[in-house]
């Protein structure tokens, strides 16, 4: 925000978006908004080199949600340019979030701010800082770091970005961090077990499940025992369907990614404080991938599945994927990776299925 310029209220987020955006209130109307902006795509640049640098700062805003000072807004989060612009802008996927406090307290003002860390041709990074106002003084609550991808004015196809210029070591550090990110994220995706085997470390990970929950007496692959403190992983699963209301839509009318990341949540959560025993709480969240958007309308279904323990660590996968009643067909929508803490002792997740004991025999 430019020095000077009042606040901006979080009620005031949406309606500054759909300014920039050109898109209409109204749901009715999307389709006649969605012509108008066919029209802008002229106005995309044809390569990078077209469009002017920017710096950090250009992109820098804060946002006040004022739970201390507006007390009536508390019910609602309680638990829980005059032009407009020819990018369509979507979130391609929640890189890391991180909590640097457990506890968020219900009637203290919270303070968001962020800006863009890092640009490649058509994408961008950028990172977000939520504080709360306790004590006089503004605490660190959650990090967070987004890469986002720009679209032409129909959502069809990628258009180039403003390149970034780091202006001093702080940023250009920033930047270098968000190349490193790239980079990591290429090196996951070609690592994924659907394209490579397991790696050593992985399969003695496996093969260390294996024999705690072989049967000593028999040794065979179909007596199993399961050991003190443990949980057999198809035991830790939890379900849900969502059926996806226009109330949800974002300013491009589809299901807004936030709905689907905290109805993820609300499941993992459950799914971890059934299989603790008690209200875990929440530690990072990681690579959150947007493949598919959810159109209003849809069916929306939810599996949760605590994949890992360590020490009072869980891990929680949650797959989402949208059911078409008419051909039948499942589509993966996205991936969450949510990592709790609970505090009541240690309970460890193992594995007992016919598709284990083939990954055993084959590792052996």
């Amino acid at each position: 925000m430019a020095e000077g310029d009042p606040l901006l209220h979080v009620s005031n987020v949406r309606n500054r978006l759909r300014e920039i955006v050109g898109a209409s209130t109204n749901w009715r109307d999307h389709q006649q908004a969605m012509s108008e902006r066919l029209s802008l795509s002229s106005m995309l640049a044809k390569s990078q080199n077209d469009l002017p640098a920017k710096t950090m700062k250009d992109s820098y805003l804060e946002v006040h949600l004022p739970l201390g000072s507006e007390p009536q807004l508390r019910e609602k989060y309680l638990t829980f340019h005059n032009t407009k612009s020819p990018l369509s802008i979507v979130t391609a996927l929640v890189d890391k979030i991180d909590m640097r406090q457990h506890v968020i307290y219900p009637d203290c003002d919270i303070k968001f701010t962020g800006h863009v860390t890092w640009v490649g041709k058509t994408s961008i990074e950028a990172k977000m800082h939520m504080s709360q106002y306790v004590n006089g003084a503004y605490t660190p609550v959650l990090d967070a770091t987004f890469v986002m991808v720009a679209r032409d004015p129909e959502n069809k196809r990628a258009a180039f970005v403003n390149p970034l210029k780091p202006e001093g070591p702080e940023e250009e550090k920033l930047f270098q961090e968000g190349e490193a990110n790239k980079s990591r994220r290429v090196a996951l995706s070609t690592a994924s077990l659907l394209k490579v085997a397991p790696t050593d470390e992985e399969r003695k990970i496996v093969h260390s499940l294996f024999l705690n929950t072989l049967d000593t007496k028999t040794v065979s692959f179909r007596s199993r025992i399961l050991p003190p403190n443990s949980v057999w992983m198809e035991d830790a699963k939890v379900k849900g369907l969502e059926i996806c209301h226009p109330q949800e839509r974002n300013i491009f009318n589809r299901i807004f990614g936030g709905f689907l990341m905290r109805k993820a949540y609300e499941l993992g959560w459950a799914n971890a404080c059934s299989f603790g025993g008690c209200r875990p709480s929440l530690v990072a969240v990681d690579d959150i991938l947007f493949q598919k958007p959810v159109d209003i309308g849809s069916l929306l279904l939810l599996s949760s599945q605590v994949c890992y323990t360590q020490g009072n660590h869980i891990q929680v996968r949650v797959h989402s994927e949208v059911f078409d009643p008419l051909t039948r067909q499942h589509n993966t929508t996205n991936v969450f990776h949510f990592t709790f803490i609970s505090d009541r002792g240690n309970c460890q997740i193992t594995l007992q299925s016919e598709i284990f004991d083939a990954v055993v025999f084959v590792f052996l």
